[in-house]
């Protein structure tokens, strides 16, 4: 019997940094959540181990995607900040699903960066008006600047406001990315076509009497079943999301508003299900697992670690390199 085994290759934030492109992260996104949606992905909903004296979280996302298998590890520590520390660090492991080798090991902390502005970049492009002006961002941490970059990819916008609950944070992203900081979060939203909310809110910041007739909304910080940054007006709407099972357990945007899910946005990608024109859309993101691996695929190929070779395949659009 052949015992020989050869340890996984370990991938540095730097490395992933060097080869990840948005430019191809995007279809690769997209054509997993369109497997997701049509149960061709094996994925639980992550597993959460919450550690109270830190006021942080512990998940699990496994998921099997055509050849490759893996897992996230993702934590949440929000009190990383006070430290000069990432507040979401990740590693992410891949394995051959054929045959349960491990194939290499990577930082996730950038790919969770990415690959979550790639899917409001990708949700934003199907389901926001053609005819976008104002954009809007409420948060300005790590995701409002790889949101900004992500959906100024799929939209141009005349103009770009940003809030946040710490004004100095506000003023401090506007002057480097040369947007414009609003003194509340109701003057960022007024009369915004598109509007992102990626905050570490508990309790609402976008209120629904703020919102323009037929807004599109990105719904992006607020993850567990207590927590939401939409109040039940801004949830009147049409609610698009990646998993529905995920979003009933994990979702306190739509758990506590007790809005009723419209789509998965695999479905609508796919044509499954008809896209709806003219109203308002909150497309509420949580993240799944298949994604990260996705993205993770994506980097291994660039770097040529892909040691399957090319009969090791997630979806045709995550086999380029």
């Amino acid at each position: 019997m052949n015992t020989r085994h050869i340890a996984p290759t370990f991938i540095t934030e730097e490395r992933v940094r060097d080869v990840l492109r948005m430019d191809h992260l995007i279809p690769a996104i997209e054509q997993i959540l369109i497997d997701f949606s049509a149960g061709i992905v094996i994925q639980p909903v992550r597993t959460v181990l919450h550690l109270a004296p830190q006021e942080g979280w512990f998940g699990l996302m496994p998921a099997v995607c055509g050849d490759i298998m893996g897992a996230k590890l993702v934590t949440v520590y929000p009190a990383n900040a006070q430290l000069g520390l990432p507040t979401h660090l990740a590693t992410i492991q891949l394995f051959n699903a054929s045959t349960g080798a491990a194939l290499t090991v990577m930082d996730g902390r950038l790919i969770t960066e990415m690959r979550t502005a790639a899917v409001s970049a990708i949700a934003t492009s199907l389901l926001a008006s053609d005819r976008v002006r104002v954009l809007a961002i409420l948060g300005s941490g790590v995701q409002a600047k790889a949101h900004l970059d992500a959906l100024s990819m799929v939209r141009q916008f005349e103009e770009i406001r940003v809030w946040s609950r710490t004004q100095e944070h506000a003023a401090r992203f506007a002057a480097e990315n040369n947007v414009v900081a609003m003194q509340t979060a109701e003057a960022a939203v007024r009369d915004a076509d598109v509007v992102v909310t990626v905050t570490g809110a508990a309790e609402p910041v976008l209120f629904g009497k703020w919102l323009k007739p037929g807004a599109y909304v990105n719904a992006v910080g607020a993850v567990g079943p207590n927590r939401r940054e939409l109040d039940n007006e801004a949830m009147q709407a049409t609610v698009v999301v990646e998993s529905r099972e995920a979003s009933m357990r994990e979702s306190g945007d739509i758990l506590m508003s007790g809005s009723s899910i419209y789509a998965e946005i695999g479905e609508l990608l796919a044509g499954s299900v008809r896209k709806m024109e003219g109203q308002r859309i909150v497309f509420k993101s949580l993240g799944i697992g298949c994604e990260d691996i996705a993205a993770a695929w994506l980097v291994c190929r660039a770097l040529g670690l892909d040691k399957g070779g090319q009969t090791l395949q997630i979806s045709k659009a995550c086999s380029r390199p």
